[in-house]
């Protein structure tokens, strides 16, 4: 099937039933073919998706779901947040040919989560604007999305998943609108960016980020994604899958969160941060220092936090080849019995994390 062309049909869908107008959230049932996974194993449950859309301001914005069905009670909401590069089906429900084990969403979604995503603004579906698509921008798309989660749900709140510059989009989210947060899982995440490698060579960008809210991307950037901290901790197909993924979208992206990261570090204060916190980082990482990131860790304010270095992994774990080990450390953290707290010399029944 034409990805183009379905995804044009899936747009026309929407607008022709009138359910795309600003304010409003619209869904469409993706067919059995598109959205279970090719494994062909009658054990794992079909993954369903649908998508909506929402207005931020008169912005449309794309909003994407997958999980396994309708369940009661209704299944734990978690919500993933992409980085600067990628659109969110590139980043968590990417086709790899010959391969059927990389959509983090559906993997998710059939250890019972109620998976959401969402492009932001100037990336992948949603609208291209003369905005940059920074941090602050970025924060308010997911105050957006959480309305659209709310009339199909019925939930106000998730636990949330942010790479990179997501994880600050996510923190940020965390510190501005705490009432949705309930679990927070930042991956790739630099504090203030001090000693780091990567922003290092990205300042040498600055003017050009200064100048324009786009900056190019191409084969060879992508390239360098999974060979730029350590080659061989991706498959060496991975930069020619996601250049074919995410330039059907365009040769550009916002430059936002790249100008965030080299000019206003810290935008997240993990002082403000109340909910339960895991902070993974892959081995193999130039976007912060270990120091940068124990340093946010230390400053938790809540006593179930963790912080979890994995190996065999660079900064786009959840593409790499050990992302199964990734994934165990964010599912563990999710499902993390809740605390017990004894009252009066007795135990009372788990409730909520302090």
């Amino acid at each position: 099937m034409n990805n183009d062309n379905h995804d044009g049909g899936r747009r026309k869908l929407l607008k022709s039933l009138g359910l795309a107008g600003a304010g409003t959230a619209a869904a469409a049932l993706l067919p059995v073919s598109q959205a279970t996974a090719a494994t062909g194993s009658a054990a794992e449950a079909p993954v369903f998706a649908e998508e909506y859309w929402v207005s931020k301001k008169g912005v449309k914005l794309w909003v994407y779901r997958k999980n396994t069905g309708p369940s009661k009670p209704p299944k734990p909401l978690l919500f993933l947040v992409h980085g600067s590069s990628y659109s969110s089906k590139t980043m968590f429900d990417l086709t790899v040919p010959d391969r059927s084990d990389y959509s983090f969403m559906d993997h998710f979604a059939r250890l019972g989560f109620d998976v959401w995503t969402m492009d932001h603004e100037g990336y992948g579906h949603s609208d291209r604007t003369a905005g940059n698509s920074d941090i602050a921008s970025g924060v308010e798309d997911l105050k957006a999305a959480m309305t659209v989660i709310a009339k199909v749900t019925g939930q106000t709140h998730a636990a949330f998943f942010g790479q990179s510059s997501g994880a600050l989009r996510a923190a940020r989210f965390a510190n501005v609108y705490p009432e949705h947060v309930d679990r927070l899982m930042l991956d790739a995440l630099v504090w203030t960016g001090k000693d780091a490698p990567t922003l290092a060579q990205r300042k040498k960008m600055l003017p050009m980020l200064l100048k324009n809210n786009v900056r190019k991307i191409d084969r060879e950037f992508y390239s360098s994604v999974f060979t730029r901290d350590e080659p061989g901790a991706a498959e060496p197909m991975m930069g020619d899958v996601v250049a074919d993924a995410e330039l059907k979208y365009g040769d550009t992206v916002p430059t936002g969160t790249y100008l965030d990261m080299v000019t206003k570090l810290p935008v997240a204060d993990p002082e403000k941060i109340k909910c339960p916190v895991l902070i993974s980082r892959a081995e193999h990482d130039g976007i912060a220092t270990d120091e940068d990131v124990m340093g946010f860790y230390a400053r938790l304010p809540n006593v179930d936090k963790q912080l979890v270095k994995i190996g065999g992994l660079a900064h786009t774990a959840l593409l790499g080849i050990n992302r199964h080990r990734f994934w165990h450390a964010l599912h563990a953290f999710l499902t993390m019995p809740e605390r017990i707290v004894a009252v009066g010399g007795a135990t009372a029944a788990p409730g909520k994390h302090s």
